[in-house]
């Protein structure tokens, strides 16, 4: 991930905290999808996706989950995709699928009860979502 976006998650969850009422904290979550606008973005965001997945030992697809009550589905048609759902916490569901060659995606989840469906179709796209919830 790029310093910008890293950046630009934390303000936002910054942001997102100090400017949530108090009832807010009984239960929600938060999300955040990022998605490159144009190719050479694309191909970009692709490789970390890409080399992340090689430190943590991701091939094609996968699903970790640490906590209970998690559900998770990944499905990919086409060649050279990546996707992958990681969830820590409890009550999560996320589920990605994959339309077309050379797509990458992580679906990033935090907390508690989060809820996350994505899809993506074509080639050569690539994106993520974060989610956090409380």
């Amino acid at each position: 991930m790029t310093r910008t976006a890293i950046k630009l998650v934390t303000v936002a969850l910054l942001a997102g905290t100090v400017a949530m009422p108090a009832s807010a904290f009984a239960g929600g979550h938060i999300s955040f999808n990022l998605a490159p606008g144009n190719q050479r973005d694309a191909a970009l965001f692709s490789t970390g996706l890409r080399a992340y997945s090689l430190f943590r030992g991701f091939r094609d697809g996968d699903i970790r989950q640490s906590g209970n009550g998690n559900m998770a589905g990944l499905a990919q048609g086409g060649r050279g995709n990546l996707g992958f759902i990681q969830q820590q916490g409890n009550g999560h569901s996320a589920t990605l699928r994959q339309n077309g060659n050379n797509n990458a995606y992580g679906i990033f989840q935090y907390g508690r009860n989060t809820e996350d469906d994505v899809v993506q179709n074509g080639d050569n796209r690539s994106g993520a979502t974060f989610s956090f919830g409380w």
